[in-house]
């Protein structure tokens, strides 16, 4: 494991970079907790009409932006590259194309500055989140062991048992789409932009939360999920009103 040393009287500033998927995101963190920059640059209208991230896409847009984004990053926190004491980028999982770019452009700014590479696991980049807490803001309470850390985003969904730093027990976890995939998937089927989280939470602002019964995600009697029932009921439902040509209640 790298070591990144630091004193009480020296803070450890540390420039994160994130490449995973379609974000191309850089940050700069003060001893572990404090977030003095987050930049991102989003994607999320090149991929609006695949109704999904296309790879290739995503990552020829990585190469146009990370550095602008890095150095907005440095901006925002007041720093050049000799105040840094080392870069830590995303290493997997994600997309191969897109983590390539970060991690090469990590790569680069520590070779030419003589400082330490840190690679880090996404999803605890994003279980760690809930440890940051913004500069200019009072810092929150670090969040206490033993706790259960649930992972949502678009390729991921499971519970970890945390009982210390980096020590996780895997609990249980989705037996097919992930909950974002599931999102993404349905709104395709009614219709709804990508991405479909915030489009479908959009729609059923003005809907009938009672109007169709659909499946539950969790496994009764275990820690698991599946996304698939969902998904396969809404098809059901939506070829239903197609076969009586009968508009479809997208809100509800």
């Amino acid at each position: 494991m790298t070591q990144v040393n630091g004193s009480a009287s020296t803070p450890t500033r540390i420039l994160a970079i994130e490449s995973s998927c379609d974000e191309t995101a850089a940050a700069v963190i003060e001893n572990g907790r404090a977030l003095l920059s987050n930049v991102v640059a989003t994607q999320i209208d090149l991929h609006v009409k695949y109704g999904g991230v296309f790879p290739e896409v995503a990552s020829r847009q990585h190469v146009k932006t990370i550095y602008a984004v890095i150095d907005q990053a440095l901006q925002q926190a007041h720093l050049g590259l000799s105040d840094l004491d080392a870069v830590a980028v995303t290493r997997g999982p994600g997309l191969a194309g897109s983590l390539v770019v970060g991690m090469n452009a990590a790569k680069g700014l520590v070779l030419g500055h003589n400082m330490p590479i840190v690679g880090v696991n996404h999803l605890e980049g994003h279980i760690y989140s809930a440890w940051v807490y913004r500069a200019d803001e009072p810092a929150t309470p670090e969040p206490k062991f033993p706790l259960m850390a649930l992972l949502v985003s678009g390729g991921h969904t499971e519970l970890n048992l945390m009982t210390d730093h980096v020590t996780y027990k895997r609990l249980g976890g989705t037996l097919d789409d992930a909950a974002g995939e599931a999102f993404d998937k349905v709104a395709r089927l009614l219709g709804l932009p990508y991405p479909g989280g915030p489009s479908i939470q959009k729609a059923a602002a003005e809907g009938n939360p009672k109007a169709f019964t659909f499946p539950r995600a969790r496994l009764e009697g275990t820690w698991n999920f599946s996304f698939s029932g969902i998904k396969t009921a809404v098809l059901r439902v939506v070829r239903q009103f197609e076969e009586h040509h009968d508009p479809l209640p997208v809100a509800d």
